[in-house]
């Protein structure tokens, strides 16, 4: 069984010395092949105006490649041709090729490929034929995943009308294995999509190679989550058909995760190393996708405690894999040591600790675009544990000297903790001087009367909270520029480098409110950077796990329906990989208006309960007619077929209707 591992240099180009100085540890860890995830990164001869502004010169690409056959790997570049075709599309001599149209048939902007345009395939022609000389390994993977706009285009329409889905997918892989064919090489893709399209598989050529991939743990089979995490067995079909079976972990973070998580990426290799072993594939692929908020050497380390399963199959615990895989990147020289290190030992308890507190899901992330939607009903006291935590573990880990990218990574961890209780805890102040305000009918009084003693030291104390979150804001600044600066240019700028200037701005907002505000206590009924005049709370149950968008409207004055909010429920956590769950988590939205109608929708695929459902400005609390018991929003997810679904339609809607009585207006108090 092949070995190999992945970079996603798509999503972040690393700097080529450092990935240059790291292939011979791959291959002394027992890596055999390097998969190179590429879109725009890198400049193609035959398709000037592709490559980015900091993409690899083909030159470079070529120097990489050729280290790597000197080191005994062989390379496979990854080449989207369906679906993550964005980077093709951008570009406005090849936007045409766009599966997307607009009402007059016009390209839309963003989309994917469509198979059947007439120039679909000489742009591919050219695009493979620049990629032939790097690869090594006689193969190209020309992903096709995700390719959810299939047959949106009106001659991909006619097409399926015709003869059908999968042909018309299947007769696609068939011209692409023509193009790979004259290059002498195999052409491989990523077995998602025949999930959804199984009547395909007997229809593809044999000797195609299918890359499976699921990232949870699992016992026998991988699931497919658009399915509701339905089991999927494709291997019969696969041996059926004379097609190669590749099984394909991930060793990295979903999106925002500043770590990963590192026991369920272990679990999750092992899950795979198993079921590889067990259905006799032909290789096994750790990849590795969007690590541009992470330090890469911390997925770097999941790879090489990967190689123990191969190099040290009796260590069968989390902490000896982990163990093993930060002494290999980080400790002494050579793959086969019989047992890490003391400090080794250490760093990985530390890091599995993490777990147990991880960054993961869009119920947490939304902090980083948004900090009016943290003022709901979730207490604080988990997140102050979590600060505490990373407080130590920060502290620890500067007094023992631990691998730079590590401590860098826990002490930009400690920042979102900080900044988790600092937002949170500020935005429950607000709701504290409405009350402190009400109980005393201070805006009753003369603009000239002296606030209470207890309302002017709030302020106060909300300033001095700002002031020190200040501080911990330019630390998490410094922790995220050393995690940047490891393996990437110092002259740019990382992304979680972004997320910090928005915060520096949200930070300096809601400290001219305070003055403001303590001049004015009037403006404390009105919206502020932390909350609405009025919020709208409620709990999301995700019962039945898929790809459920859970949104809130508000009707406009002239008809329209306005997104006012809107978040995904995906967990990327194990837990949460599973058909039945018991996960909750508070849903909070500003209101400017309370008077215009409101709903709840649910996009996507799949259902969730809502359920105790308030409008309130932190004084006065009203319960829509039929507000708290649970309601179930959205149809069950398909257990089979191609996925039809919608992110900016809706599937379901819930109107939030008050009685006469309780139906609050922009100034009720």
């Amino acid at each position: 069984m092949i070995r190999a591992f992945q970079w996603d240099l798509a999503r972040q180009v690393e700097r080529l010395d450092w990935l240059i100085a790291q292939l011979p540890r791959y291959a002394d860890w027992g890596y055999q092949e390097l998969y190179l995830h590429l879109e725009d990164a890198v400049h193609y001869p035959s398709l000037p105006g592709v490559g980015r502004a900091d993409a690899y010169t083909y030159q470079e690409m070529a120097r990489l490649v050729a280290t790597a056959e000197r080191a005994g790997i062989a390379v496979v570049p990854i080449a989207n041709l369906l679906g993550h075709t964005q980077y093709l599309i951008k570009v406005p001599e090849l936007r045409d090729l766009n599966e997307l149209r607009a009402d007059d048939g016009s390209p839309l902007e963003r989309g994917q490929l469509c198979p059947l345009h007439p120039r679909t395939l000489e742009v591919a022609e050219k695009l493979l034929g620049d990629l032939a000389p790097f690869c090594t390994a006689g193969k190209v993977h020309v992903g096709l995943d995700e390719s959810f706009h299939l047959g949106r285009h009106p001659l991909s329409r006619a097409e399926i009308a015709e003869r059908g889905l999968a042909a018309h997918f299947a007769g696609y892989v068939n011209r692409l294995t023509a193009l790979t064919g004259k290059l002498d090489l195999r052409l491989g893709l990523w077995a998602d999509m025949l999930y959804y399209i199984p009547e395909a598989i007997p229809l593809l050529p044999r000797g195609t190679i299918a890359y499976d991939w699921y990232y949870y743990p699992f016992k026998r089979h991988p699931r497919v989550e658009l399915f509701n995490f339905a089991e999927q067995d494709l291997v019969p079909a696969f041996r059926a058909q004379g097609i190669e079976y590749w099984g394909c972990p991930m060793n990295g973070a979903f999106r925002y995760e500043p770590l990963p998580v590192f026991g369920e990426r272990l679990a999750n290799l092992r899950s795979w190393w198993e079921r590889c072993q067990r259905t006799g594939a032909e290789g096994f692929l750790v990849t590795s996708w969007e690590a541009y908020r992470l330090a890469l050497e911390m997925t770097t380390v999941v790879d090489a405690a990967a190689a123990s399963l191969w190099l040290e199959p009796k260590a069968d615990n989390s902490v000896d894999l982990l163990a093993h895989g930060f002494e290999r990147t980080f400790g002494r020289k050579g793959a086969r040591k019989k047992s890490p290190t003391t400090a080794a030992r250490a760093w990985a308890r530390a890091a599995l600790a993490c777990d147990e507190r991880a960054f993961a899901g869009y119920a947490r992330w939304e902090i980083n675009s948004r900090w009016d939607v943290m003022a709901n009903r979730e207490g604080l006291a988990g997140y102050e544990a979590e600060a505490r935590f990373f407080a130590r573990l920060h502290t620890h880990s500067a007094a023992q000297h631990w691998p730079a990218a590590f401590m860098a990574s826990v002490g930009f961890r400690y920042y979102l903790a900080e900044r988790d209780v600092f937002v949170r805890r500020a935005a429950r102040a607000v709701f504290r001087l409405r009350r402190l305000l009400h109980k005393t009918e201070l805006q009753l009084l003369p603009k000239v009367a002296r606030p209470p003693a207890r309302v002017v030291a709030l302020f106060a104390a909300l300033r001095a909270e700002a002031a020190a979150f200040a501080v911990a804001l330019r630390s998490g600044r410094t922790a995220a520029r050393a995690m940047w600066r490891r393996t990437r240019d110092p002259q740019a700028h990382g992304h979680n480098e972004m997320i910090l200037a928005a915060d520096e701005a949200r930070l300096a907002e809601w400290r001219e409110w305070l003055i403001r505000a303590a001049a004015e206590p009037d403006l404390v009924w009105k919206t502020t950077p932390l909350c609405g005049a009025w919020q709208l709370q409620f709990t999301v149950h995700n019962v039945a796990p898929a790809l459920q968008k859970v949104v809130v409207e508000q009707q406009q004055p002239n008809g329209d329906w306005r997104d006012l909010h809107a978040r995904f429920t995906v967990e990327f956590r194990a837990r949460a990989a599973q058909p039945r769950t018991k996960l909750r988590r508070e849903f909070s939205t500003p209101i400017e208006d309370p008077s215009l109608p409101l709903r709840i929708a649910v996009r996507g695929l799949g259902q969730v309960v809502i359920s105790h459902v308030a409008l309130t400005n932190g004084v006065r609390t009203v319960i829509p007619q039929s507000g708290t018991p649970g309601k179930t929003l959205g149809k069950p997810a398909p257990r089979n077929g191609f996925p039809r679904f919608s992110l900016t339609e809706n599937e379901a809607e819930r109107p939030l209707r008050f009685s006469r009585e309780q139906r609050p207006t922009p100034t009720s108090r």
